[in-house]
């Protein structure tokens, strides 16, 4: 292994350990889900894969 990617290994370690603890407040600290919030995910997330599913026939 050159030091190329020993440093590289280090900083994505590095930066895990500082955003992980950050990630677990922000993840207990956000407003829960509703089904309406299901729904207006559930609704674009159906047309793009419709909208995929054609641009794939159509070829």
């Amino acid at each position: 292994m050159d030091w190329m990617k020993i440093f590289s290994a280090l900083f994505l370690i590095m930066m895990i350990v500082y955003l992980l603890p950050k990630a677990k407040g922000m993840l207990k600290d956000s407003p829960k889900a509703s089904s309406n919030d299901l729904v207006a995910v559930l609704i674009p997330l159906v047309l793009v894969m419709a909208f995929v599913f054609l641009l794939i026939k159509s070829v």
